[in-house]
């Protein structure tokens, strides 16, 4: 049973316990609980700022994250700190758009050059004395104009956010219910399916959703969505949602929540946020029949919070949460649960790449405990086993030579997410050093503005592209040679990427038609192909195909390169398993067909000992 008394008492033990490490000087005026923060609001904050040590000190003291802000009377008016860092820059045309987002006093200065973000980097502290506000500084991309409108969003909602944060932190921050620990995975989707992942961790304290993805290539309206309803709760009773990435399989979904009243926090990392709401705007401005409006996005908007890599954060009274990069993305992220005090952990890797990509470093293994491991199977057959990505790369290079050399033109059919970005990196490089010479490489337009955000996010990238940047080398991550897919393009003897990946609509399917009877013509097919897709009838060898109603015969090349899947395959997957230093005690698998989830469940247990499930949706397993 709740006691408010204790609960006071053991929140003035946290107070007491600040108060005692932190010098008299910094001028506390208040500590709050704010989101998965506290927060101490100083009226001399550059002290503590310039004294991590102090910080560090108080945080493995009392076990929590704490942020430091500067009091609200201290703060200069907006436009007074636009005048203050212009007037600091010694290249003010360097600055492009300075957003303010009052309810966390934070104030994000858009760079349009390298040189300039590093200069304004090591005045972090002066101007955070000046103007009383925190400095965040990002490479501005060509265009700002989503982050822009969330800015508009965020700052309009400053007064309802702060609340907001006060609310979260006051029930992450509060007694335990119950002195007993056990935790039970309840699949809501994604279990021996590809689509919908959505399971929800369920303690005596604690309900945690992660992920909520729509299956967006089915037909069936019972399949399209998690089954939520299975276990009847509440959008009350849910205490926190995590996203890992930005596809619409893993968050697709969020918004119906919001829709139908949640009003708690969503975790992702910081690149996932403006990706996932461009990408969910997409959906809406594109869907015949959304399943939520413009408007639900919006109230998404205003109840993310952001947290980088390696950050131990509580989102509730008994989990603590450390996101992790999985290797698949640009800020995916793998999610390590420690829940109670250290009686479980479980890791959800969401898509997995332990493996090489040129656009993101490979997957993180080293955690310090893990009794559960919930792992992706997409590949999770024996059989699915790539060649090595340089063997993918000199086979690519071959294959598109042999076309333009004739004349030819080639089409990629891509997803506008993730492959799509890795493989335009990988073909700037491979025309860098002179391997392919096709005339234009066109992409289309939804691909190329996801780019915006490698740019800002680019301390998420990988350690060679990351190099580049720091050694300020023109075109740091490869793109400048990529030209905007134009409705009218004339694109012969080069290479076009669009939408979508398995030839089932958009314009990859308007492309395909264009170069179906063309002998010289070439399409790539570099992407996982599901059953029943044109893409999956291509690959099998199947050359007359029906798309959205239309007969083609396919007379052109078609030419199937494995290899730069952003998934693991089979070995890779094993290969993680084995790396990992704890020893698991449950191994779980989902994202996959049910064959690939039960043969590689089948495969740990006997490889690894371990005992391995691999449920269907609507099953729960009882880890603890």
């Amino acid at each position: 049973m709740y006691d408010r008394v204790q609960d006071e008492e053991r929140n003035q033990n946290i107070v007491a316990a600040i108060l005692n490490n932190i010098p008299s000087e910094s001028e506390i005026t208040k500590i709050e609980y704010e989101g998965p923060f506290i927060v101490l609001y100083s009226r001399k904050p550059t002290i503590l700022l310039e004294n991590q040590e102090i910080i560090s000190k108080m945080v493995n003291s009392i076990k929590k994250r704490i942020v430091i802000r500067a009091d609200t009377s201290i703060r200069l008016s907006e436009e007074s700190v636009n005048q203050i860092i212009r007037s600091s820059c010694s290249n003010p045309n360097c600055l492009s758009e300075i957003f303010f987002d009052p309810a966390l006093g934070e104030t994000t200065v858009f760079v349009n050059d390298f040189r300039t973000l590093t200069e304004l980097n090591q005045l972090q502290i002066p101007l955070v004395e000046k103007t009383g506000w925190k400095l965040i500084y990002r490479h501005a991309p060509k265009n700002l104009k989503l982050l822009k409108s969330m800015n508009e969003i965020l700052h309009c909602s400053s007064e309802e956010r702060m609340y907001f944060y006060k609310r979260v932190g006051e029930k992450i921050f509060r007694q335990k219910l119950s002195g007993s620990e056990e935790a039970s995975i309840v699949c809501l989707g994604g279990f021996s399916e590809i689509g919908r992942s959505a399971l929800l961790i369920v303690t005596h304290e604690s309900k945690i959703l992660l992920d909520f993805g729509i299956k967006n290539y089915e037909n069936e309206d019972n399949e399209l969505l998690p089954r939520l309803d299975i276990y009847g709760v509440g959008m009350n009773e849910i205490d926190a949602v995590i996203i890992s990435h930005a596809h619409l399989d893993h968050c697709g979904a969020v918004p119906i929540l919001c829709k139908y009243g949640y009003d708690g926090p969503v975790y992702c990392t910081e690149p996932t946020f403006p990706i996932m709401i461009s990408i969910l705007r997409d959906y809406v401005s594109s869907s015949k029949e959304p399943l939520y409006s413009t408007r639900d996005i919006e109230t998404l908007i205003t109840h993310v919070i952001p947290l980088n890599y390696s950050a131990v954060t509580d989102i509730s009274p008994d989990v603590r949460i450390t996101f992790a990069n999985s290797g698949h993305m640009i800020g995916s992220a793998s999610t390590h649960l420690h829940i109670g005090n250290g009686d479980h952990n479980i890791v959800y890797t969401a898509d997995l790449k332990f493996g090489r990509l040129n656009t993101v470093d490979n997957a993180f293994w080293n955690f310090p405990r893990a009794e559960t491991l919930v792992i992706e199977s997409t590949n999770g057959n024996r059989d699915d086993k790539f060649v090595t990505r340089e063997v993918a790369e000199e086979t690519l290079v071959k294959s598109i030579n042999s076309t333009i050399q004739g004349g030819g033109r080639l089409l990629i059919p891509v997803p506008i997410l993730g492959l799509s970005q890795e493989i335009c990196v990988t073909l700037g490089m491979l025309r860098s050093i002179n391997k392919i010479n096709p005339d234009n490489i066109f992409v289309d337009e939804k691909i190329m503005q996801l780019f915006n955000f490698y740019e800002i996010y680019s301390d998420y990238l990988s350690k060679p592209l990351k190099q580049r940047i720091s050694d300020q080398t023109e075109d740091p991550i490869f793109i400048n040679s990529l030209v905007k897919l134009e409705p009218s393009v004339k694109w012969e003897r080069s290479i076009l990427l669009c939408p979508s990946s398995m030839l089932t609509d958009g314009p990859s399917v308007t492309y395909l038609s264009q170069i179906a009877n063309d002998c010289l013509s070439k399409v790539i097919l570099l992407s996982e192909q599901f059953q029943s897709t044109a893409g999956k009838l291509l690959q099998q060898g199947e050359r007359n195909i029906t798309i959205e109603g239309k007969n083609l015969d396919i007379k052109c090349n078609v030419d199937v390169i494995p290899g730069f899947s952003i998934h693991s395959d089979y070995n890779q997957l094993l290969a993680y398993i084995n790396r990992l230093r704890p020893k698991l005690k449950k191994v779980i698998t989902n994202h996959g067909e049910g064959k690939k989830c039960q043969n590689l469940s089948n495969s740990i247990n006997k490889i690894f000992k371990i005992q391995s499930f691999h449920p269907l949706v609507g099953e729960s397993i009882k880890v603890l």
